[in-house]
C-alpha cells in the first residue's frame, strides 16, 4: 500500500536514485532498432509488480499458515515483518550498487535472488524456515524496486515518458489491491506453497525479457556506507524485535528494555554517523526541509496505523466472521482498490489546491473509517456493517498518496530527489512493519487469541488505536506549507 514520486538523479554524495524523466547514461554496445514501449513496459513493470503483491499476498494465507506450520501470533508476524524489514533495510543500498555496478545488472540478480527465494518459501517445512526465506525474498525484492522505475525511463522515448510512468504506477496499485485477493484465490484453489511458487515461472520470463528491453545505465558511483547500514538495519530489527516480544516477556523484562534501549542507541549512532560521514545513506539535511519531514513524519505514521491493521483484519475475515480465504481477499477490495480510483482525481486536483488539504483530508478520512469499523467489531457484526469505514480508509488512502508524493519532493532541488524518494519509500516500509509489531502488541495485551471469540476482543483496541494513529497524523499534516504543491504536476509509483 505504498505510492512513492519518481526520482531525478542525485547529486553527488547525495543519493541514489536516478531521475525518470531523463535518460540514464547507457553502456555496452547499442541496440540495433528500439524496443516498443509497450515491451519496455512489461519487462520493467512485472518484477514490480511481482515485489509488490508480496507485501500483501500472504495476509489472507496466514490462518492457513497459522494451522499447517503450526505458527505462534510472534511467527506470523515475522512472516511479515521479515520481508518488510529487509526490503526497507536494502532499498537505497541497492540502488546505490546499481548506480555503480550497472542498474540492470543488480535489477536481474534482485529477480533472480527473489525468485529463489520464494522456490524457499514454497518448500518451507517449518515457521522458522519460510520467516528466513522471506527475508531473503525482502532482499531480493529492494534491489527490484527502486531500479524499474529507472529502467523504464531510460527505455522508451522522451516524449512517451510521462504515459510510461503512469502506466507503471497503476500495476504497482494493481499489486497492492490484488494482493489479498490472490492470495485469497490461490490458497483456496491450490494450496499456500503457490503464493510463492507464481513467482518462479513470472521470473523466468522477466530476466530474458528485461535483458533485451531494457538498456543497461549507470548513475553516480559513490561509497556504499556499510555502516551507517548495519547501525539502521539492527537498530530498527532490534527495537521491532523488542515491541514483538513485550507482552510474551513483559514489557519490564530484560530483554525488552534491553532491545529497546539497544535499538535506540544503535538509531541514534546511524543519525550521527549519516550527519558526519562524506556520503551518507540519509542525508539529514533533507528534514531540515519542513515539507520533506512533515511528508515522511505523516508517512510513517499512515504506515503504522494501516498496515499492522491489514494483518489483522485479513485474518479476522477468516477466523471472526469465517470466510475461505478467497473470500476476504474479495472483502477487503473497498479498501485496497479504491485508491485506484482516487489517486488520479488527488492527483489532479493537487497542482491547484496544494498539497496541505488532500493530505490532511486523506488520512482523517482514513482515520474515521478505521474508527468506524473499530466501534463495531466489538459486538455482532456482519460484513455489511464494515463496508462503510472500509470505503472512507480506501478513499482517504486514494486521497493520500498523491499528495505525499508531490510532498516528499515539492522543496527539493532536482539533485535531492533520488534520496528524497528513497528515504521516503524506505520509511513507509519500515512504518510497515512497525504497525505490524505495535498493533499486534496491542491486540495481544487486550488478550486477543486466534479463535472466533478471542479475535474480536483483541482487534476492537487495535483497531482503535490505529485510528488514532493515523489521526495524529492527519493532525501533523496540517504543519505542511500551505504553498506546498500548487502548481507541481504529480509523478506516483
Amino acid at each position: 500500500m505504498s505510492a512513492t514520486a519518481t526520482a531525478p538523479p542525485p547529486s553527488p554524495g547525495a543519493g541514489t536514485t536516478a531521475d525518470p524523466t531523463r535518460t540514464p547514461r547507457r553502456t555496452g554496445r547499442p541496440r540495433s532498432r528500439a524496443v516498443p514501449v509497450g515491451v519496455a513496459l512489461v519487462a520493467a513493470s512485472l518484477p514490480m509488480f511481482m515485489a509488490t503483491l508480496d507485501n500483501l499476498v500472504m495476509t489472507t494465507a496466514l490462518p492457513v499458515l497459522q494451522v499447517e506450520l503450526a505458527a505462534s501470533l510472534e511467527q506470523l508476524q515475522w512472516m511479515v515483518n521479515a520481508y518488510t524489514l529487509s526490503f526497507a533495510s536494502l532499498m537505497i543500498a541497492a540502488a546505490t550498487l546499481g548506480d555503480r555496478w550497472g542498474r540492470r545488472r543488480v535489477f536481474v540478480a534482485g529477480i533472480t535472488v527473489f525468485a529463489l527465494a520464494s522456490v524457499a518459501s514454497a518448500m518451507a517445512t517449518d515457521a522458522g524456515t519460510l520467516i528466513a526465506a522471506r527475508a531473503v525474498q525482502g532482499a531480493g525484492a529492494a534491489a527490484v524496486m527502486p531500479l524499474s522505475l529507472t529502467l523504464l525511463a531510460g527505455a522508451v522515448p522522451a516524449a512517451r515518458r510521462a504515459m510510461a510512468i503512469g502506466v507503471w504506477g497503476a500495476v504497482s496499485g494493481l499489486g497492492v489491491a490484488l494482493g489479498p485477493v490472490i492470495g485469497g484465490a490461490v490458497v483456496d484453489g491450490i494450496a499456500w506453497q503457490a503464493i510463492f511458487w507464481i513467482n518462479v515461472p513470472v521470473a523466468v520470463v522477466a530476466i530474458p525479457l528485461v535483458r533485451r528491453a531494457l538498456p543497461e545505465s549507470h548513475g553516480h558511483r559513490q561509497p556504499l556506507d556499510l555502516v551507517g547500514l548495519a547501525l539502521a538495519g539492527t537498530g530498527v530489527l532490534s527495537t521491532v524485535w523488542a515491541i514483538v516480544r513485550g507482552n510474551d516477556d513483559g514489557w519490564a523484562s530484560t530483554r525488552v528494555v534491553g532491545g529497546l534501549l539497544l535499538g535506540t542507541l544503535l538509531l541514534a549512532a546511524f543519525l550521527v554517523r549519516e550527519n558526519r560521514t562524506a556520503h551518507p545513506l540519509v542525508p539529514l539535511r533533507l528534514f531540515r526541509v519542513r515539507s520533506f519531514g512533515v511528508a515522511n513524519a505523516t508517512a510513517l505514521l499512515f504506515s503504522v496505523g494501516v498496515f499492522g491493521i491489514v494483518f489483522l483484519l485479513s485474518q479476522y475475515l477468516q477466523v471472526g466472521l469465517g470466510y475461505s480465504p478467497l473470500e476476504a481477499g474479495v472483502r477487503t477490495l473497498p479498501w485496497t482498490a479504491a485508491p485506484m480510483l482516487v489517486a488520479p482525481i488527488a492527483g489532479a486536483l493537487a497542482p491547484r489546491v496544494g498539497v496541505r488539504p488532500l493530505l490532511t483530508a486523506g488520512l482523517a478520512l482514513q482515520a474515521l473509517g478505521l474508527a468506524w469499523q473499530g466501534a463495531l467489531v466489538g459486538g455482532d457484526v456482519v460484513y455489511a456493517d464494515l463496508v462503510p469505514g472500509l470505503a472512507l480508509a480506501g478513499i482517504g488512502m486514494g486521497l493520500t498518496f498523491a499528495p505525499s508524493a508531490t510532498a516528499v519532493l515539492a522543496d527539493m532541488g532536482a539533485d535531492d530527489h533520488g534520496t528524497a524518494s528513497s528515504v521516503n519509500a524506505t520509511v513507509r516500509e519500515l512504518g510497515g512493519a512497525l504497525g505490524v509489531a505495535v498493533l499486534v502488541a496491542v491486540f495481544t495485551a487486550a488478550d486477543g487469541t486466534l479463535s472466533p471469540t478471542g479475535y474480536t476482543a483483541g482487534l476492537q483496541p487495535a483497531m482503535l488505536a490505529a485510528a488514532a494513529i493515523v489521526g495524529a497524523g492527519a493532525l501533523l499534516a496540517l504543519l505542511m506549507p500551505r504553498a506546498t504543491g500548487r502548481g507541481q504536476a504529480v509523478a506516483l509509483h
